[in-house]
């Protein structure tokens, strides 16, 4: 009767240790808050409603944001798995309700894993086009 006590008390406790273990780090999973300074918040897309006839916004996407983005911007990049940050899919509500001004400051500012892309696309206008791609994944 004792053993199965020992036992039972060594099984729970080990379960409330494990739990506790597999709870942090399902925590620290969950992507961190990415705050845009009021600047970025307040910009304007100056391509807003603009036809990219010639796709550079999809050309650029291709070029610099698919490899970990994913073709259609689910987070299913060749480099994805390799990353420590989750990717997230743009298609969902959480990106789409952003505003331009956000998404541009987090596609282009970056943080973390993220690369800054100012130097890689220097054309403002062409950074508003890839920002008016990232609109066309929407659900």
């Amino acid at each position: 009767m004792k053993k199965l006590m020992k036992f039972n008390l060594l099984f729970i406790a080990t379960m409330l240790i494990g739990g506790s273990f597999l709870l942090l780090s399902m925590t620290s999973l969950a992507p961190k808050p990415w705050p845009v300074p009021a600047k970025y918040k307040s910009m304007k897309n100056s391509k807003a409603g603009v036809k990219d006839a010639e796709n550079i916004g999809k050309s650029l996407w291709a070029q610099h944001c698919k490899s970990c983005h994913g073709v259609k911007g689910a987070g299913d990049g060749s480099k994805a798995s390799g990353l420590k940050t989750q990717m997230i899919d743009f298609a969902t509500a959480a990106v789409q309700s952003q505003n331009d001004g956000e998404l541009y400051y987090k596609s282009f500012v970056g943080r973390d894993e993220m690369p800054n892309f100012e130097k890689k696309i220097t054309a403002e206008g062409d950074r508003w086009l890839v920002v008016n791609y990232i609109r066309t994944m929407k659900k």
